[in-house]
């Protein structure tokens, strides 16, 4: 095994490359990046590990969540502001129901890069380069927006610094108070089922609140009442941009990779040998593995050991995305492998991409019960091997759109259409990820799905 450096991954196999056919003008932005501040700090993702730490022991519930891809052009304050709202409005009510701590990460500041199953795209007799999120080339079809071009990812840079900068300065400014829970809401959810629930749970908690002030049980620990604590994370797809923005520290003689708190690898670049599993084996950021239904048990194992050699909890997130006809057959050989050799691993379920299919119209969809189906599912496995399921990760904005089916507002293949806006997969809208994490609460109170450990 040859030693890791920071550019030990160029002598790997890279799958999903985006094909950047212009040397120059690719060593002229991994320059520029390299020159730029940092996107997120060290002590952050020191944090981030300390409390993935307390998850692995059942202290806090994981909630990772955004877009399934950013985009350039809907890029603005207050659309910003509103993916925290969502949540922080999930983290609340699971939180408040299950009595259980919550961990936010954000799919954001960072989330401009998709890898494709079909790197063409045909439309009439007209072949050109599947579009790859913004980071990679445009979304119009035509030969010169989907051409892939590396001074995107310094809009990318611009982008996500700008982006957390903001959530920054909304936490530092007192937004994410308890107190402030009211302004979390979105206007289309008020008159929902959803929206009620949460405001009742709202009302509860600054009631309780206002108590605690009034016999002077709050003292000088108001701070603990602050959802103060937000990370991000993104797929580590575009390995020059996320080796241009790691830097060496060295009093520690580490590497932290500064272009988010949490990096994940997705289903389609997780072989072994390949460079991006490569990468991320020599930094210190906590790691996310996309595991789907080709994945196997041994290479699994073999994986999670190159990436966390000295088995630290806190280090694996394993996210599984199975689908519903799948996860019975697949998960509980995997969660027993990882038992067995004694890894350190949190679980988390990604309801989402294992259940996508097209509707009648062509139309990319997911079903909102088929999510909770194998959310349900995954939270029975963990149950009946008495493993602790660790969180989840879904794709949601905060926008009302109709591009998932189901759910409160019955979303069908008629309705779908009046609202699909995504850039690449179907999203949950807010009000169906508060439907969701109603439902999850559920599961997590009831004792069938309740891990002894």
């Amino acid at each position: 095994m040859s030693k890791w450096s920071l550019e030990s991954w160029k002598k790997l196999p890279i799958n999903q490359s985006p094909g950047w056919n212009q040397s120059n003008k690719l060593k002229n932005v991994i320059k520029s990046l390299n020159s730029q501040p940092p996107i997120v700090f060290k002590n952050e993702i020191i944090l981030l590990k300390k409390r993935l730490q307390q998850a692995y022991n059942g202290k806090y519930f994981i909630i990772q969540g955004g877009d399934c891809a950013e985009t350039f052009s809907n890029f603005n304050g207050e659309l910003i502001k509103n993916k925290l709202n969502i949540l922080l409005q999930m983290s609340i009510v699971l939180s408040y129901a299950t009595s259980i701590k919550t961990i936010r990460i954000g799919r954001i500041a960072g989330q401009f890069a998709k890898p494709r199953t079909n790197l063409i795209e045909q439309k009439n007799k007209q072949k050109f380069p599947s579009y790859r999120g913004d980071a990679i080339n445009g979304i119009e079809f035509s030969e010169k927006s989907r051409q892939p071009d590396p001074n995107r990812m310094v809009t990318m840079y611009e982008q996500s610094a700008y982006t957390l900068n903001l959530i920054r300065s909304m936490i530092n400014d007192g937004y994410t108070n308890i107190n402030n829970a009211n302004q979390w809401d979105l206007d289309f959810i008020k008159k929902s089922k959803q929206g009620k629930e949460y405001r009742q749970i709202i009302k509860k908690i600054l009631k309780a609140l206002s108590f605690m002030k009034t016999i002077d049980l709050m003292n000088n620990h108001s701070n603990q009442l602050e959802l103060y604590e937000f990370f991000t994370s993104h797929e580590g797809l575009l390995l020059e941009y996320e080796q241009a923005l790691t830097r060496f520290e060295p009093n520690e003689k580490k590497y932290y990779n500064y272009s988010g708190h949490m990096i994940w690898i997705g289903d389609r670049t997780r072989n072994i040998d390949g460079a991006h599993i490569e990468f991320v084996s020599g930094i210190e950021n906590p790691i996310g593995i996309k595991i789907g239904p080709s994945i196997n048990p041994d290479e699994l194992i073999k994986i999670i050991k190159k990436i966390n050699p000295k088995n630290e909890a806190g280090k694996i997130l394993l996210i599984s995305r199975l689908g519903v006809k799948n996860i019975n057959q697949i998960l509980p050989e995997l969660i027993q492998k990882t038992n067995e050799n004694k890894l350190k691993v949190i679980w988390l379920c990604d309801p989402m991409h294992g259940n996508t299919f097209e509707n009648k119209y062509g139309y990319k969809t997911r079903h909102f019960n088929t999510i909770l189906k194998e959310l349900e599912e995954y939270m029975k496995i963990h149950k009946s091997l008495n493993n602790r399921a660790g969180g989840i990760h879904i794709e949601f904005t905060s926008e009302n759109v109709t591009e998932c089916l189901g759910g409160f507002q019955k979303i069908n293949n008629d309705t779908l259409l009046q609202r699909y806006e995504t850039a690449c997969d179907p999203r949950l809208n807010n009000l169906q990820s508060l439907e969701l994490i109603f439902k999850l609460t559920d599961l997590i109170n009831k004792k069938e799905y309740q891990c002894q450990n």
